[in-house]
């Protein structure tokens, strides 16, 4: 499996804090400098607004538009920038929310943020608790079979270990024997696996793979020795690496393996929301809004030029 390089590690060195961190990184106080900007770490966001398109607006199923409201799930166990809770500890922030209100102001609906574990999300989904998912979702072929996908942000993952060592990933190779820590079910998760597998095909040690569902357990592992890296999004890395300063990413990779991955707004396949929600997030773009957002969160490196309706996916085993 090859390597996409992605550089500049989404201008970690830029991402610094005017407040104390806690143990897992998030600030304790209200305002956090990303990449040159004051973000708001109250539940009072003062977010990016777009105003509702018509055409658009009009082709989101009957059932939506008669409700004036859409359930959003998304998952809590994530870490700043992508979707965290905010200094109250019960309203979720970040870029994925943003995002959640950016296209829900153009299709016309009230926003109704849902958290949920990982796994619970889908089952959402596949219910219909959920109609979309915002929550860093990686389009994958095995969940095209079940969901449609609207694209809106490139897919980087990054291995972050302790501070000052000499290990770097840049190949299956470098984790062999490696105790690794990856959230289960997630996509990080198969392709540590595969890298497990193949060096195992070559002789070498296997990965030992731990698993964490919440941001502080992971970096409390990370930090007391009880693994030597975490496999996870390189935007929440970044901030870690940054906020933290016991930390630092020693390799990056895209999400989709030897495809460039896609992170994506996520719906039951067949419920006619992928279509509008795809036109929504390109008229973000047009007009700014989507760059506005992405910038606001230090995250404009991986920024998409058009939202993709179920692209190619990262492939099953």
């Amino acid at each position: 499996m090859s390597w996409l390089k992605i550089t500049g590690l989404l201008a970690a060195a830029a991402l610094s804090l005017t407040a104390c961190a806690g143990a897992d990184g998030a600030a304790t106080e209200e305002k956090v400098v990303a990449a040159g900007k004051t973000v708001n770490l109250s539940p009072e966001q003062n977010r990016v607004k777009a105003d509702k398109v018509d055409a658009i607006a009009a082709k989101v199923p009957e059932e939506f538009r008669k409700a004036g409201k859409i359930a959003i799930g998304g998952s809590a166990g994530t870490a700043p920038p992508l979707r965290f809770y905010a200094n109250d500890d019960k309203t979720p922030i970040g870029v994925e929310t943003d995002i959640a209100y950016l296209v829900a102001n153009v299709l016309g609906l009230e926003p109704d943020l849902q958290v949920s574990s990982w796994e619970n999300l889908f089952v959402g989904l596949d219910s219909g608790q959920y109609p979309l998912g915002i929550s860093n979702i990686t389009v994958t072929e095995a969940r095209k079979e079940k969901y449609d996908f609207a694209t809106y942000r490139l897919d980087t993952l990054a291995f972050e270990a302790l501070k000052g060592g000499s290990w770097k990933v840049s190949k299956p190779e470098d984790v062999a024997g490696k105790i690794i820590a990856v959230g289960s079910g997630t996509n990080q998760e198969k392709i540590l696996v595969d890298w497990s597998k193949a060096n195992e095909a070559k002789g070498l040690k296997p990965v030992d793979i731990k698993y964490y569902q919440n941001a502080a357990d992971y970096y409390l592992a990370l930090e007391s020795g009880r693994i030597e890296a975490y496999l996870g999004p390189n935007p929440s890395a970044a901030y870690h690496v940054a906020t933290s300063g016991k930390t630092e990413v020693i390799g990056t990779l895209s999400g989709g393996g030897d495809i460039i991955g896609k992170i994506a707004v996520t719906t039951k396949k067949g419920s006619g929301l992928a279509e509008p929600v795809a036109e929504a997030i390109d008229n973000l773009i047009k007009t700014g809004k989507y760059a506005e957002v992405l910038d606001r969160w230090g995250l404009k490196d991986e920024a998409v030029d058009k939202s993709e309706i179920n692209p190619p996916g990262l492939p099953k085993s």
